[in-house]
């Protein structure tokens, strides 16, 4: 079961790197401008950020198995379609879905591998390794990336088709059924309102340094998203079972935590995206060649990871 678990946040990891890759090959055969490629990555990390914390509510109400061999059926099939279309908007579309299927799968999975393993060394060395193949699906995604975009940028969609459906296969035989929580109910007018907000003011960065930072429109976007942002915090005050219960924003651990992780990410993905683009296109560099100048980002998390879980288990997680 673990390495069920472990399979589909490898597919996270080499969806994200290995697509990131191709990136300059789709803009030149799409006609699509770098506006339009940032999108074919935002799709994917708003999808997956807004609707994380709906996919986690699912799978206590409607049972952990069943929403992620659903939501992984559904990354499956949005992979194909990914790689059949020719559309740049299509394409964003099915990322932002492939997005939404990871949002459903990842907390279902960590939730999974911390109700199968006790508290205590077995399940951090559960979580190690869980994090390995996170680390070792990116790393191996650069590598691939470069590989499938030398014979088309359509196999960087195509090859975790056949991988997914094996994890799902995998997934029915040997996830054991767990029981439903029938009490309780969703969160939707928050999940609506988080990721419209996130999603409107995204766009709103993006477009803005074309259209003009006081044009009306950049100015009316910026309003909608905040008032779609702060109808979120009003909805998880007032709903009894809300996506963020908003008193633990009092804990200054978790407030350190978030504020942290949101920092490394945003900036590595956004360091990603810029060297991609440069390394091809300004320094004409070849997919592959990009690939290895950037593997050994991946390489430091893969062979670093293993040593997480002894490293809390002597000095707790330093929040």
């Amino acid at each position: 079961m673990l390495a069920v678990l472990c399979a589909v946040l490898f597919l996270d990891g080499l969806d994200v790197s290995m697509v990131g890759v191709a990136l300059p090959s789709i803009g030149s055969e799409l006609g699509l401008s770098t506006t339009s490629l940032q999108w074919i990555v935002n799709g994917y990390v708003l999808g997956y950020g807004g609707l994380l914390l709906l996919g986690g509510r699912t799978a206590d109400l409607l049972g952990r198995r069943r929403v992620f061999l659903i939501a992984l059926g559904v990354f499956a099939v949005a992979s194909l379609v990914g790689g059949l279309v020719s559309d740049g908007t299509l394409l964003i579309v099915t990322r932002f879905i492939k997005g939404l299927a990871a949002a459903f799968t990842a907390p279902t999975a960590l939730s999974i591998l911390t109700t199968t393993f006790h508290e205590g060394p077995a399940r951090n060395r559960a979580l190690s390794v869980f994090s390995v193949f996170g680390a070792s699906g990116y790393s191996s995604g650069l590598i691939l990336g470069g590989l499938l975009t030398s014979f088309g940028w359509r196999w960087t969609f195509l090859t975790p088709v056949p991988l997914a459906v094996l994890a799902l296969i995998a997934g029915v035989l040997l996830i054991p059924r767990d029981r439903t929580r029938v009490e309780g109910g969703h969160d939707l007018v928050g999940a609506v309102t988080l990721t419209g907000g996130m999603l409107l003011a995204v766009y709103t960065v993006v477009s803005a340094p074309d259209r003009g930072w006081l044009d009306p429109l950049t100015i009316g976007s910026v309003v909608v998203a905040a008032a779609l942002l702060a109808g979120f915090v009003v909805t998880e005050k007032k709903v009894a079972h809300p996506l963020v219960r908003l008193g633990i924003l009092r804990i200054g651990s978790i407030v350190r935590a978030n504020l942290s992780i949101v920092a490394l990410f945003g900036s590595f993905l956004s360091f990603q995206f810029m060297m991609t683009l440069y390394l091809q296109d300004v320094l004409h560099w070849s997919p592959l060649k990009m690939a290895m100048g950037l593997l050994p980002i991946g390489l430091l998390v893969a062979f670093a990871s293993p040593f997480v879980g002894r490293l809390i288990d002597r000095y707790g997680t330093l929040a």
